[in-house]
């Protein structure tokens, strides 16, 4: 995927955001305030195209085992997060099912008054 379909995928979640809140050059999506992907232009830029994703402790280490286009979330906890490479190892569709388990598990941990506060925003 291009980065302009990931940025376009990301954003078109619901309630999702982006923004650079760190510096110019790390772009996240966020829903509820929660980061749920992030992607360093300069990185992408260099052609170094990566996308940083949450994911759930035991699938992100068998991800890791099994491509060697996933490791460690770069400067995240590296037991939730991963940084897969785009260097064409999967499917758009894989990559698709990746960011939904992002988004979802961090939709999911947002509380009563923060899924109030989202509803009361347009889509």
């Amino acid at each position: 995927m291009e980065l302009d379909e990931l940025y376009e995928y990301c954003s078109s979640k619901p309630y999702a955001t982006s923004g650079f809140p760190f510096d110019e050059n790390l772009m996240t999506f966020q829903v509820g305030g929660k980061i749920f992907a992030m992607i360093a232009i300069h990185f992408w830029e260099e052609g170094n195209r990566n996308i940083i994703l949450k994911c759930p402790p035991e699938l992100a280490q068998e991800l890791r085992e099994e491509y060697e286009d996933i490791t460690y979330g770069y400067t995240m906890n590296k037991k939730h997060w991963n940084t897969v490479y785009l260097r064409g190892a999967f499917s758009p569709s894989q990559l698709i099912e990746w960011i939904d388990l992002s988004y979802d598990l961090v939709y999911d941990t947002l509380t009563r008054k923060e899924l109030i506060n989202l509803a009361k925003k347009p889509l």
